[in-house]
């Protein structure tokens, strides 16, 4: 896999400005997946300052659309599959993350069949953990 460094977010997943929800790929093995986010005043998910709930949401599913994207740009696939969440189950925000700072979101894959993924993921701001929730994936056969 090249430097997570190296890899344009735009390259691997299907959103475009400005719906892109992850800024960086800070990590990825077969299992885990770990990107960043910082909340800009020009979020279309910003609203008085502080990403919305749905913006996290939003940046949970981009961060398995991260792991998918590299996953088949290793494969020598240079398209994007299209995907959708199918299922969001035990959501809790402790908190909102405010203009300024950056999130990290850490996504785990529990089981993967077909072409449907569940995961669990995780969304902090440095030690203090915001978000967790199970998320459910399907991906389509439609390229963009």
């Amino acid at each position: 896999m090249p430097e997570t460094s190296e890899i344009s977010i735009l390259q691997i997943i299907p959103q475009r400005p400005p719906f892109v929800m992850v800024d960086t790929l800070l990590f990825r093995n077969p299992k885990t997946t770990k990107t960043n986010l910082t909340v800009r005043e020009d979020n279309i998910f910003v609203d008085n300052g502080v990403l919305a709930e749905a913006g996290l949401i939003e940046n949970i599913a981009q961060t398995c659309a991260t792991f998918i994207g590299t996953v088949e740009n290793e494969a020598g696939i240079n398209s994007v599959k299209i995907g959708f969440i199918g299922m969001i189950r035990n959501l809790e925000i402790n908190r909102l993350p405010k203009e300024g700072e950056t999130i990290v979101t850490q996504v785990n894959l529990i089981e993967e069949v077909f072409q449907i993924s569940l995961i669990n993921a995780t969304v902090s701001i440095k030690d203090e953990i915001i978000t967790t929730c199970e998320m459910k994936i399907s991906i389509t056969d439609k390229e963009i």
